[in-house]
């Protein structure tokens, strides 16, 4: 009984990686590389160009049961009931904690180390370079894959700026965002 409980934790933990991975791969290989000739791809770059876009959630739903339906069934067929549900647990939980994380970045300010580093990894990603940095919820597979990049300040584009990191009165960044962001602000016209 011990034995089967802690396979069962392993194969959800494989679940949860395999999740990581395909976090990866889809927004690397399938949205960036894709250059808008999939559907995802198309959905990403509008992402990319409108920072506060998300793709509708009953299209997310729809791909999530499309993917996990078929997962649990052809991992319950593969590894039996408890541990085809344990690995497709662990994958489906990570995918919808990196929904909730990814739109969370763009639209709460940083609370603790892990939100700082989250944010700051993501949005060197977003606005200074595009090509790194590719995971959200973890560095793992972008240094595997040596795209990962330690950011240093961030310049963000004022007109993608995320509406937690500036003050309403000022226009400026926050002064406790200051030390990790700095606004690129449009030229004026004169």
């Amino acid at each position: 009984m011990v034995t089967s409980l802690l396979l069962a934790v392993l194969m959800c933990f494989l679940g949860a990686m395999t999740w990581s991975f395909s976090e990866y791969a889809l927004h690397n290989w399938v949205g960036h590389l894709g250059r808008g000739k999939n559907h995802f791809s198309r959905e990403h770059l509008h992402h990319h160009s409108k920072g506060d876009y998300f793709a509708p959630a009953w299209q997310k739903l729809v791909a999530s049961i499309a993917v996990v339906g078929p997962m649990g069934v052809v991992s319950v067929f593969l590894m039996g009931k408890l541990f085809g549900l344990s690995y497709t647990l662990g994958f489906s939980v990570m995918y919808f904690l990196y929904e909730w994380l990814h739109r969370r970045l763009h639209s709460h300010p940083p609370r603790g180390f892990y939100g700082r580093w989250a944010r700051r990894h993501h949005f060197y990603h977003h606005f200074v370079n595009p090509k790194m940095n590719h995971g959200v919820t973890s560095p793992i597979w972008d240094i595997v894959f040596g795209t990962y990049v330690e950011p240093e300040q961030i310049r963000v584009p004022e007109k993608l700026a995320m509406e937690w990191l500036c003050d309403p009165q000022s226009g400026d960044v926050h002064t406790s965002f200051a030390h990790d962001y700095v606004l690129r602000r449009r030229k004026s016209v004169a």
